[in-house]
């Protein structure tokens, strides 16, 4: 990695990736492997994955819960089998574990049908259950009246595949700047000038891809302004060792398709540990972590931003929002829920884990945005959703956005 002094008065790139997760290391990847552009990432921490990157479950998602034909199914379902093969290439552990996706009534049996057309659709593989006894041979401790099990979801180390990526840039020749947090972007009659907290960069192109940040840079440039990210926290409990027989693989809800969050899940992850949750709970600011840190100006800025007041006029959302504040604060909560789909887990089952935070966009109208949404500009791509599961579709993600930049550059 080049090392820069502070005093370096003017950093000069052809392009510049702001963000170094997985999404903007993928791009940087992409475009340098197909072009001679001289590209730089910037990241605003010194540790990469530090944020929604790092900040998962690492679980590859094979695509059977996207429309056929959307943005989500093709990145999926591309994502998931080339994740597998780049694992494979750079030595890091991902384990093909499956996904049991439980039922629980007759409405979330019939959704499961619609789930095993989509799969037809998109190319999954899968196989229907329609028995507690055939549920149980999948998953011994598992309770449902059927079931859905896709055999190509897997279970990858998040931070290692981020830092195997890392590498993989500098070897192409991308500077990657850590502990660079750009602070102000403006445009330029060239292009951009980027204020970081380490001095300034200009550049012809950019790409923004700064996750939890990505609107207020955007903003900053007039970009997707009918939009904003709020952050959601999810909390993860892991499952003691000498209980994790458990789950043995993967144990989900039946998703409901009104949200975009699926609910507390089971995953074993590719280190053998077994982990439950994430609960989905407003945060108090974009890198709230702890359900103690607050961030009064971001929190603010969420409280009185016209979409999210929007979204708490629907009486559904409401009462998501208060079971999962109560998942939060009350550990009994966030068990009762385990046990949806785990009934013989007990609360001393499970010891608290970390957290991650979800960029979640919402409109000004109050509809979450659910699918990739990313504007584009003549010298410019802004990732404003990168929306889950972005670690899953980050390797064709950041390759369609490459060629997006790369086109940009030969018109």
């Amino acid at each position: 990695m080049r090392t820069l002094s502070l005093a370096t008065a003017m950093m000069r790139h052809d392009v510049a990736i702001v963000g170094g997760g997985c999404v903007g290391l993928s791009v940087a990847k992409h475009l340098a492997a197909a072009t001679d552009l001289d590209v730089a990432v910037l990241e605003k921490e010194h540790h990469l994955a530090s944020h929604q990157s790092g900040r998962n479950s690492g679980v590859l998602h094979p695509g059977f819960n996207y429309p056929p034909g959307s943005k989500k199914a093709r990145f999926a379902t591309e994502g998931t089998a080339r994740m597998k093969e780049y694992c494979d290439a750079h030595d890091i552990p991902c384990e093909e574990w499956g996904v049991l996706v439980v039922a629980k009534n007759d409405d979330e049996a019939r959704r499961l049908d619609e789930l095993a057309d989509q799969a037809d659709a998109n190319g999954v593989a899968y196989e229907r259950l329609d028995s507690q006894a055939a549920i149980r041979e999948h998953e011994p401790y598992a309770e449902g009246q059927a079931a859905l099990y896709a055999p190509e979801a897997a279970s990858v180390d998040a931070e290692q595949y981020v830092y195997a990526l890392a590498k993989e840039v500098r070897e192409l020749g991308v500077t990657l700047y850590t502990g660079y947090e750009v602070q102000q972007l403006t445009r330029t009659p060239a292009g951009y000038r980027l204020e970081t907290s380490n001095g300034q960069f200009d550049v012809s192109m950019l790409v923004n891809a700064a996750g939890l940040h990505a609107d207020t840079l955007a903003h900053q440039v007039g970009v997707g302004e009918e939009y904003q990210v709020v952050p959601f926290r999810g909390e993860y409990y892991e499952v003691r060792p000498e209980r994790a027989e458990l789950c043995e693989t993967m144990i989900y809800p039946t998703p409901d398709p009104e949200l975009p969050f699926l609910g507390v899940h089971y995953t074993r992850r590719a280190d053998g540990k077994v982990i439950v949750g994430p609960n989905a709970v407003l945060a108090f600011g974009r890198e709230a972590y702890e359900n103690t840190d607050l961030n009064p100006a971001e929190l603010f800025e969420t409280l009185t931003y016209e979409g999210f007041r929007k979204l708490l006029t629907s009486r559904k959302m409401l009462g998501v929002a208060w079971d999962e504040l109560n998942k939060s604060y009350r550990k009994s909560k966030f068990v009762e829920a385990s046990q949806r789909l785990v009934p013989d887990v007990r609360g001393e089952d499970l010891n608290k884990s970390y957290a991650g935070i979800r960029a979640q966009l919402v409109s000004d109208d109050g509809e979450l945005v659910k699918d990739p949404l990313f504007v584009e500009r003549d010298d410019a791509v802004h990732v404003l959703n990168a929306v889950s599961p972005g670690m899953t579709s980050s390797l064709p993600f950041g390759e369609h956005i490459a060629e997006t930049i790369a086109d940009k550059h030969d018109a």
